[in-house]
């Protein structure tokens, strides 16, 4: 992420990791964290607005603990870029209990695994999602769109959403009553690509 706290990133979904994958080695893009296991958790504060209004403040936990801030963003080509701040913080339970006196109660867990590349000035990464497999790419526009037609991804369908916008999608069109976006909730539910339409 720039230090002027911009984050200008595109989400496409792929069927199959591996291809894309061989592609960022033959490219000798650089690996920066081999597959590591995400736990994430979003918060609201009691009357529920940051979530409608597209701000995010998430603790995540993987081989670190952060916590982020995110106003919404803006669309262009289905290119995302909104103000995004992040810090590491020494311990995710502590870090709960100040969210949690400060008015703010988790709103939604979601997990993933997650490998990460860098090449051409873009951060890459392999998201596994319990609903599908995503390529996250970050950069400024030029630099997206170099990596996509480096990696063949021409193709692959742009999402704008953040990955809960999608799970709300997936939820209302096969009528999922759970909360969570999981590993454990998604075992049996099989989702196509049309169910992250709007």
């Amino acid at each position: 992420m720039a230090n002027n706290y911009n984050e200008t990133e595109i989400k496409l979904y792929v069927l199959d990791l591996e291809p894309v994958q061989k592609k960022l080695e033959a490219a000798k893009a650089t690996l920066k964290a081999p597959r590591v296991y995400e736990r994430n958790v979003r918060y609201d504060d009691a009357e529920h607005t940051l979530t409608p209004s597209g701000k995010v403040i998430r603790l995540r936990q993987d081989t670190r603990v952060r916590l982020t801030y995110k106003d919404d963003g803006k669309v262009v080509d289905g290119i995302t870029s909104r103000f995004e701040a992040e810090v590491e913080v020494s311990d995710f339970d502590a870090m709960e209990t100040i969210l949690s006196k400060m008015g703010y109660s988790p709103y939604l867990v979601y997990e993933k695994y997650r490998t990460t590349y860098e090449m051409d000035g873009a951060e890459i990464v392999l998201d596994e999602m319990p609903y599908g497999n995503f390529v996250e790419i970050e950069g400024d526009k030029e630099a997206i769109e170099q990596v996509i037609k480096t990696l063949s991804l021409d193709g692959a369908r742009r999402y704008d959403g953040s990955y809960s916008t999608l799970f709300e999608r997936v939820r209302q069109k096969l009528g999922l009553k759970f909360s969570d976006l999981t590993f454990a909730n998604f075992k049996d539910v099989s989702v196509k690509a049309d169910d992250f339409e709007s």
